[in-house]
């Protein structure tokens, strides 16, 4: 399985970026999504969502973060509206092929988003 990021960038607080990530190698998921780690943080979940749309988004991005899903070309795309500098980390793709599995079973290899003045 492979997780082919893209997107990342920096951007000024209140811009946006769209990141994207295809999975290739899988015949099936429960949840593809976006995991961000900022510096000396632990890796927390942004926004998930399942083949058929169900969404799961982290509470400090509800309302600014839009995740979708692409069946045919198995993609994801978060689009990040209204960012600020807190939103400052490196986003993580993850696939996770279970419903029951805690954790995402693989990772890409993460793109950085930068939001400052």
């Amino acid at each position: 399985v492979q997780l082919e990021e893209s997107g990342g960038g920096s951007v000024q607080p209140g811009e946006s970026l769209r990141l994207s990530c295809t999975a290739s190698g899988i015949f099936g998921f429960a949840f593809m999504g976006w995991y961000r780690q900022a510096p000396g943080k632990q890796r927390d979940l942004v926004a998930r969502i399942s083949p058929i749309g169900d969404r799961n988004y982290a509470d400090s991005v509800n309302g600014r973060f839009t995740i979708s899903i692409d069946n045919v070309r198995d993609t994801v795309y978060l689009q990040m509206n209204n960012l600020t500098p807190e939103d400052t980390a490196v986003y993580f793709c993850g696939l996770t092929v279970l419903v029951s599995d805690a954790q995402p079973d693989f990772w890409g290899q993460g793109t950085q988003v930068t939001v400052s003045l």
